[in-house]
C-alpha cells in the first residue's frame, strides 16, 4: 500500500533579517507544520532558520537545500540537509520542491525565487513588499499566508 507523499511549502526570504521578520518566518513555519506541511527552504539563516525553527517546534519536518557542499552549513533546525554545490542555482530546487511558495521579506535572491516559482506555475504568497508583483498574492500576516496556500492547494 502506497502512502501519500507529504505536502511541502517552500519558504523563501532574507538570509539575514531582524527579529520581527524572523518571528514572522517562525510563525509561518509553525502554522504550516500545524497543517501537516513540510517546509523546504535554502537551509541557512534568517527567514530560512525562522521557518525551520517554527516548523520543528510544531512537530513538522524541514528540508534545507544548500548552495554548497557541506551539510553542516544548514541551520540547526533543518532535519534533512541536501547539499547541491550549485550556489544560487539551488534556488530552482527550492521552489521546485514546494507545491507552493511563501515569501517573507528578502532581496534579489528572493525575487529570483519568486520569478522561478511563477515560471514553474507554483502559487506564490508574499508577506511584505513582494505582494505588489503581478502573479503574487499578498497576505497580511502568517496565518493568512498559510490559509491562502492551503486554499490554493485544495487543503482548506
Amino acid at each position: 500500500m502506497q502512502t501519500a507523499r507529504p505536502r511541502r511549502i517552500a519558504v523563501i526570504g532574507a538570509g539575514a533579517c531582524d527579529d520581527l521578520v524572523y518571528a514572522t518566518a517562525r510563525a509561518v513555519g509553525a502554522l504550516a507544520a500545524g497543517r501537516g506541511y513540510e517546509i523546504v527552504c535554502g537551509g541557512r539563516g534568517g527567514v530560512m532558520a525562522g521557518a525551520c525553527q517554527g516548523a520543528r517546534e510544531a512537530g513538522g519536518r524541514t528540508i534545507g537545500i544548500l548552495a554548497g557542499d557541506d551539510p553542516d552549513e544548514a541551520n540547526p533546525f533543518v532535519d534533512v540537509p541536501v547539499v547541491t554545490g550549485l550556489g544560487i542555482a539551488r534556488n530552482v530546487l527550492v521552489v521546485k520542491n514546494g507545491q507552493a511558495v511563501i515569501a517573507v521579506a528578502g532581496g534579489a535572491g528572493t525575487l529570483s525565487e519568486i520569478g522561478l516559482a511563477l515560471k514553474l506555475g507554483k502559487p506564490v504568497v508574499a508577506l511584505g513588499h513582494y505582494g505588489a508583483l503581478a502573479g503574487v498574492l499578498a497576505a497580511q500576516d502568517p496565518g493568512q499566508a498559510v490559509d491562502m496556500v492551503a486554499a490554493l492547494l485544495g487543503d482548506a
